[in-house]
């Protein structure tokens, strides 16, 4: 086997849970191309390899809020800065999910330390911002904001499948993701 970089092995780990987020450490090492010694030696085992992925995951997550400037557009309360940071917002999340894809499955998430906090934290952060769109005028105010945060993440679980399955053209699925959040939701 040639060898491969731990940055490598995250890249290619990652690449491989999203197309089979249950696979196992030896699975995982084929697919990357290391032995599982080579795997285990960066990772001792699946969940510090899953703690090392999800992280990753919410840092992309994160910025993408960051890039999208939620908090600013929010504390502005103009409309159509709510709309161009919802907008970013979702964009950033399509492009997120073809990469962490994997991320959204519950037993990634939910189960590992630190990880929910973190989650928890970013959520908070955009049912905030959901709240301030709805305040704003942007989304319906009749929908509770957590139904609106949770209405994202369904949204992006099929996202995920669509890409994963071919269902959906990938030059097609933001805009797919908008026109299905936004008749659902403004």
């Amino acid at each position: 086997m040639v060898a491969v970089s731990r940055d490598q092995i995250i890249a290619l780990a990652i690449r491989h849970l999203n197309g089979d987020p249950t696979a196992s450490m030896a699975q995982i090492a084929e697919a990357t191309g290391v032995s599982r010694a080579t795997l285990h030696r960066h990772f001792a085992s699946r969940e510090e390899l899953l703690v090392v992925l999800g992280s990753r995951a919410l840092d992309g997550w994160e910025r993408g809020q960051r890039q999208a400037a939620i908090e600013e557009a929010a504390a502005s309360a103009d409309p159509a800065r709510i709309t161009t940071a919802l907008h970013g917002l979702l964009a950033g999340m399509v492009d997120d999910v073809q990469e962490h894809g994997f991320a959204l499955t519950e037993h990634v998430m939910t189960k590992l330390p630190g990880l929910q906090e973190r989650a928890d934290e970013l959520e908070e952060r955009e049912i905030a911002f959901y709240l301030a769109a709805q305040r704003a005028g942007v989304l319906r105010s009749d929908l509770p904001a957590r139904w609106i945060s949770n209405t994202v993440y369904g949204l992006l679980v099929a996202v995920r499948e669509s890409l994963r399955r071919g269902d959906v053209a990938r030059r097609d699925i933001e805009r797919t993701l908008l026109e299905t959040f936004l008749r659902g939701t403004a």
